[in-house]
Parts: C-alpha cells; sequence; structure tokens
C-alpha cells in the first residue's frame, strides 16, 4: 500500500473511533462516593459562580475593574466545571462511558479555550493589582472602562482562536491501537499518549504551548506581584498595608491553586506514576480550583459580602 493510501485509511479510521474514559474505580462504594463529591463540587461552584456574577451586576460598589475582571473569571469557571463534568456525572451513573471523537475533540476544544481563557484573565487581574497599588494616582486613566471592556474580550478571544490551533494540530493524530482513556475527560496529553505513529511533533507543540500560554504569563504575574510587595513593604501607614494585602491574597491563592496544578501537568516530564498523579491533579483544575475561586474571594472579600448579604435582605423583605 502506498504511503498516501495508508495515511488516508488511518485518518478515516480515526474519524470512526470511539474513545472509552476508564480513570474510574470498578468498586461500588468507590463509584458513589465519586458522585457524590463531583455532584457537590458541580453545584457549589456552579451557584457560587453565579452568585458573584449576579451581585457584581446588581450592586453599584462592585462597578469597579477588580470585580468587572472578578464576573468575567466566574463566568469562565461556570462554563469551565459545566464543559467536562456534567458528562462525567453521567458516565459514573450510567456506566456508559463511551465518547465519540467528534464529542472527545469539541469537549477538548472548549475545556482549553476557557483554560486558556482563564489564564489570560489572571494575568489581567494581577495587572489591574499593580496599577491599583504600584500607580495608584494613573489608575483611572489607566484602567478605564473601554481599556477593561478590551482586555477582557481580547482574553476570550485569545482563549477561543488559540484553543482552535490547537484543536486543529491534535486532530490529525491518529488512533490505531487502544482508544482508552486513563483520565476524567477528553484532554490532549492524553490523547497524544494513544496515538499511533510519529508524536515528537504533538509532544513538542504541547511543551510550547505550555510555556507561552501557561508559563510566561506565570512570569508576568510574579514580576507584578514582586514590584506589588515591594511597593507595599514600603508603605508606612500599617492600615494601608493591611488593606493593599488584603485585596491581593485572595488573588494570588487562586493563582496557586490554578498554576500548581496546571503546571504540573503539562512541564513536569513524565514519571512511573504519572498517570495516577495527572489524574489528581486534573481533579484539582477541573473542579476544585473552580469551586475554591468564589469561595476565595467572596470569603476574604468585605465588598463581595456585604453586597451578598444587602441582596439577600432586599429578596428576604420582598417575600
Amino acid at each position: 500500500m502506498q504511503p498516501s493510501k495508508y495515511i488516508k485509511l488511518m485518518e478515516n479510521k480515526t474519524l470512526q473511533i470511539d474513545f472509552y474514559i476508564t480513570a474510574f474505580p470498578t468498586n461500588w462504594g468507590q463509584l458513589f462516593l465519586l458522585f457524590v463529591t463531583f455532584l457537590l463540587l458541580y453545584l457549589i461552584a456552579l451557584i457560587w459562580n453565579m452568585v458573584i456574577v449576579l451581585v457584581t451586576f446588581l450592586d453599584h460598589h462592585l462597578q469597579k475593574p477588580m470585580y468587572f475582571f472578578l464576573c468575567n473569571l466566574s463566568s469562565v469557571d461556570v462554563l469551565y466545571v459545566s464543559v467536562a463534568l456534567p458528562k462525567l456525572l453521567d458516565i459514573i451513573n450510567t456506566g456508559n462511558n463511551k465518547v465519540s471523537f467528534t464529542a472527545c475533540y469539541t469537549q477538548m476544544y472548549f475545556f482549553t479555550s476557557l483554560a486558556c481563557t482563564e489564564i489570560c484573565l489572571l494575568t489581567t487581574m494581577s495587572y489591574d493589582r499593580y496599577t491599583a497599588i504600584c500607580r495608584p494616582l494613573h489608575y483611572t486613566l489607566i484602567m478605564h472602562k473601554r481599556m477593561c471592556h478590551l482586555l477582557v474580550a481580547g482574553c476570550w478571544v485569545f482563549g477561543f482562536s488559540n484553543s482552535l490551533f490547537i484543536t486543529i494540530f491534535t486532530s490529525r493524530l491518529t488512533f490505531c491501537g487502544s482508544t482508552k482513556l486513563n483520565q476524567f475527560f477528553c484532554e490532549i496529553k492524553t490523547l497524544t499518549k494513544l496515538s499511533c505513529g510519529a508524536k515528537n511533533k504533538f509532544k513538542a507543540v504541547i511543551l510550547v504551548e505550555a510555556l507561552f500560554v501557561g508559563f510566561c504569563p506565570f512570569v508576568l504575574i510574579l514580576m507584578s506581584y514582586t514590584k506589588i510587595i515591594s511597593n507595599i513593604l514600603r508603605m508606612k501607614s500599617v492600615g494601608q498595608r493591611k488593606k493593599a494585602f488584603s485585596t491581593c491574597t485572595s488573588h494570588v491563592t487562586v493563582l496557586l491553586f490554578f498554576y500548581g496544578t496546571l503546571l504540573y501537568m503539562y512541564m513536569v516530564p513524565p514519571s512511573e506514576n504519572s498517570e495516577q498523579l495527572d489524574q489528581i491533579f486534573s481533579v484539582f483544575y477541573l473542579a476544585v480550583t473552580p469551586t475554591m475561586n468564589p469561595l476565595i474571594y467572596s470569603l476574604r472579600n468585605k465588598d463581595i459580602n456585604i453586597a451578598i448579604l444587602n441582596i439577600f435582605l432586599k429578596l428576604k423583605s420582598c417575600m
């Protein structure tokens, strides 16, 4: 058979295959516990993120750049958990772990899009904090309404366009052996492991993407917070220092959760137990981080707590 015909045959075979999500325990009790855990994480993430979106729209005290970015971050997290967790819960509930080629790549596209958008938003939020603390006199001139809208639009456009490139490139992978994904959802690293043929260029793309989309923004964030901390320590007033630190600690905590898991997944070389560790860390950035984000921001932010309480009291008085 000629090479071109072989490639065409492999591509047709690839488009007709189904994937099987197999990263589940076989014990019924463990499956039930897993279902309850993912369901609770999904509901908490959904409710709390939607609450933050709602209060930022309804409370005029929260019409500031910081809360505008937070509102978009919560919107991303609502979509983020909804891309993978409902399907995951359905697989655990029904036992039908089959996912078609099209459905698998569609899930991967939207999940990657939202992850890239979140990275971009977190970087933008760190720049917002840097401007507010290090250049307070110029803050309103720099972070005006039009600039905030442009930054957020840029994050969404970049996330979805970058993911389109990755998905198109990854769709050229061929699968001629096992199609069992030892993971909780369709994810580029696991799909690359399953593919047959030359995979070096795909692994190189993953590494370049991890460096460009993950590590470079992380360096920018570190630079921003280095300057922020340096500026805070030079403040003479203890009250000013506490207020400045309180506005940054929530963002830093979220960054540590999100980036810690993401950078491990895509930048640490594979080891003997890498598949099991990948599953554990994927749960963190798939479900735990979107659940923790709104809780961290709402618990440590007085403005959001007051806004939630005011809306609750208004609703109570109307009933």
